[in-house]
Parts: structure tokens; C-alpha cells; sequence
């Protein structure tokens, strides 16, 4: 069944610009370049009539994961990340997300919604995680929401500067 990810996003700016931001591949490489991890990069892209399709490589470091992770698994976790945002529909757009982990068995998938709201637009990240390891999965699973959730949030901030014009790369 795996551990549930729920994650919300809010931007001042419109949906029509969050979705413009997230399907334009150079927000995507700076996005990476800012909040990626070690040798993050867009290992396939698909953009074009508003719609975006996106395999990534990201990394988390041996030295940022818990002794329960690196008995497993030594060394960084490379992790292969697909992101999907369909066109923009009136002021709202859905999207899909999946990714796994070198030499681990488990998946990461879930859904991602932008809608208005009262001060500008959020951002629904829906999902799971399973991890298929006896006695110690639903750990890990812990682990790896909790990482995720914070690089939702350093996403978010990202995000938020380069849509308002203050990211400074």
C-alpha cells in the first residue's frame, strides 16, 4: 500500500504563469542547478503546445541518509524522476509524477494539480511511496517522504523567486 505523500504549493502568481514556468525546459535547468542535488540533470525532455514531459537524474547524498538506508543500499541514491504537466485548461492543469531509486525495490508515483485560489494559484501533490523491503519498508518509506516533502518546499521557494523575477541565477 505504501506511505502517503501530500504536499500543497502556493503562488501569488496566476496559473497560467506557474504552468508557464513548469513547461519552459530553462526553468527546469535552473530548477535543477538550484535544488537538484549532486549531478542533477534533465536526462530527457518533451516540450512543446504547452505540455511538458520530463525524465530527470537526481541525486541525495551518502553523507544525508540515515544509517537504516546505507546498510542497504551504500553510497548516493540516484534517483530517476519523470515529472508530466498536460496544457493549461482555463485556470487549471494536471500533471503526474513517478520516480525510483537505483538498486532499491520500491516506487515513488502520484499526481500534481495547479488551480487558482483567492490570492493566486496552488499547487496538489498527491502520492505514495512503497518501499518492498521486509521489517524495514515502511521506515525507509518515512524517510523518503520526508525528503521529498523537503524538497517540495525548496521547490516551492525556487519557484516562487523565479516567478517573481528574484532568482538570482
Amino acid at each position: 500500500m505504501g506511505s502517503p505523500i501530500d504536499h500543497s504549493a502556493h503562488y501569488t502568481a496566476t496559473p497560467a504563469e506557474v504552468h508557464a514556468a513548469f513547461v519552459d525546459p530553462a526553468y527546469w535547468r535552473m530548477r535543477l542547478a538550484e535544488v537538484g542535488g549532486p549531478g542533477a540533470e534533465i536526462e530527457d525532455a518533451s516540450a512543446g503546445d504547452g505540455t511538458i514531459d520530463l525524465t530527470l537524474r537526481q541525486a541525495i547524498a551518502e553523507e544525508h541518509l540515515p544509517s537504516v538506508v546505507t546498510s542497504i543500499r551504500p553510497g548516493d541514491l540516484i534517483i530517476h524522476r519523470t515529472e508530466k504537466w498536460e496544457r493549461i485548461d482555463g485556470d487549471r492543469a494536471r500533471g503526474r509524477f513517478s520516480a525510483g531509486v537505483e538498486g532499491m525495490p520500491g516506487k515513488v508515483e502520484g499526481t500534481l494539480s495547479l488551480t487558482s485560489d483567492e490570492t493566486g494559484s496552488t499547487v496538489v501533490t498527491e502520492g505514495s511511496v512503497e518501499v518492498k523491503i521486509p521489517f524495514l519498508g515502511s521506515k525507509i518509506e518515512a524517510m523518503i517522504v520526508d525528503e521529498l516533502v523537503g524538497l517540495f518546499d525548496a521547490e516551492q521557494r525556487f519557484t516562487a523567486d523565479w516567478l517573481d523575477g528574484s532568482y538570482p541565477g
